[in-house]
């Protein structure tokens, strides 16, 4: 474990004691082998809508590690996030449009990040919707899951939690943009 490492477990540690540990998840990074992919294909140019829910109580904006700290979204919500997230995507690919017709709204329905005492797991459930002038022409749920390592001493389990909400986001997204429904949604 290098100091760093050390530094941040300590940091943690003495947050948890505490009781009031609340970090923001690290920002979002393209999978760029999944854009690279999408980027050789005709797809229409597009904006990003509205991505819900905005309540900051809404129960899918809060993730709280066992019970003892909470992970936070730099940009408010979760919700905002994810809409970054699809915006940074459409944009590394060259699709993002702000004044495209075609548009993408989403709801989120499931985000949590749980820190068993020896994995990790992650889940996420939104519903995608596409909207070409104002006529919805696509809709599905999806769901991602993912696993990562976790720790029975609750400082590294949050230690080890808080990289792994961008992963989550990455592994949905992937599902979207691999979906040949949405392909075919959005080519021109």
């Amino acid at each position: 474990m290098n100091n760093a490492h050390k530094y941040l477990v300590a940091v943690a540690t003495v947050l948890l004691v505490s009781g009031c540990a609340s970090v923001n998840v690290p920002p979002y990074s393209p999978h760029y082998e999944t854009i690279d992919r999408l980027r050789k294909l005709d797809i229409e140019k597009m904006s990003v809508g509205e991505v819900g829910p905005r309540d900051p109580d809404a129960a899918v904006n809060q993730i709280t590690i066992r019970g003892l700290a909470t992970l936070k979204s730099p940009s408010g919500t979760f919700a905002s996030y994810l809409e970054n997230a699809l915006r940074s995507d459409l944009m590394e690919m060259g699709f993002y449009d702000p004044t495209s017709t075609t548009r993408i709204d989403a709801i989120i329905f499931k985000n949590d990040i749980e820190a068993g005492l020896s994995t990790g797991t992650g889940v996420m459930e939104v519903m995608l919707t596409i909207k070409k002038k104002g006529k919805r022409t696509f809709e599905k749920t999806y769901v991602a899951n993912i696993q990562f390592e976790s720790h029975f001493v609750g400082a590294m389990a949050f230690d080890r939690s808080i990289p792994q909400y961008p992963n989550l986001v990455r592994a949905l997204l992937r599902k979207v943009y691999r979906d040949s429904a949405f392909i075919k949604a959005v080519k021109k």
